[in-house]
């Protein structure tokens, strides 16, 4: 990713989000960034919803087990209170978070900051998934991570959820969803 210099000295934010399906990688993506960021001794604080508890109830964890402490939050207006004297703030399964989300990802990237956003773009059913189709239109730079899908080998996009539940929040990993490709989750026949 190319980021032009700033000559005026006047510190610039932006947003990145990274986004796909269960199991394509992306608190892996998160994490690396994240990680990176830290080694460069910049500031970083780290989020996640408070709701996510499957692997650890403070450290964002990927499905492969690479961790990186967090602070769990309920609301995303409490990241502007906690977000004071950073350079970057990483957020982790942002399709769990607020209606608020999004201008808050904005206020911080107005204030210099770079905001690092990963999570689901489409629920189980394929529909966009809370609220990442509008940080998508807000960010700055957009990293699409596929899966492989279980079915066929092909790359995946979708989450097929292997239990019949309509709630559309549903924590789960291998469990409860597989990646699969567009053919594959739309073919009833191979569940």
């Amino acid at each position: 990713m190319f980021i032009e210099p700033n000559l005026s000295g006047e510190r610039r934010g932006w947003i990145e989000v990274i986004c796909g399906s269960m199991f394509s990688g992306k608190t892996e993506e998160l994490i690396r960034r994240l990680k990176r960021v830290k080694f460069a001794n910049l500031k970083v604080e780290i989020f996640k919803p408070a709701l996510d508890t499957r692997y650890d109830e403070l450290n964002i964890v990927s499905h492969d087990t690479n961790a990186i402490h967090s602070t769990p939050i309920d609301h995303s207006q409490k990241l502007l209170l906690m977000a004071h004297g950073v350079d970057v703030v990483g957020i982790d399964e942002a399709q769990f978070f607020d209606a608020g989300l999004p201008e808050v990802c904005d206020q911080l990237a107005y204030q210099g900051l770079r905001v690092i956003v990963a999570g689901l773009d489409m629920d189980f059913t394929g529909k966009p998934f809370g609220q990442m189709p509008f940080l998508l239109a807000k960010a700055d730079y957009v990293t699409k991570l596929h899966a492989i899908c279980v079915k066929c080998g092909n790359i995946a996009n979708y989450s097929y959820r292997k239990i019949p539940d309509e709630d559309q929040i549903m924590l789960g990993a291998t469990d409860v969803y597989e990646p699969r490709c567009r053919v594959c989750y739309n073919d009833k026949s191979k569940s």
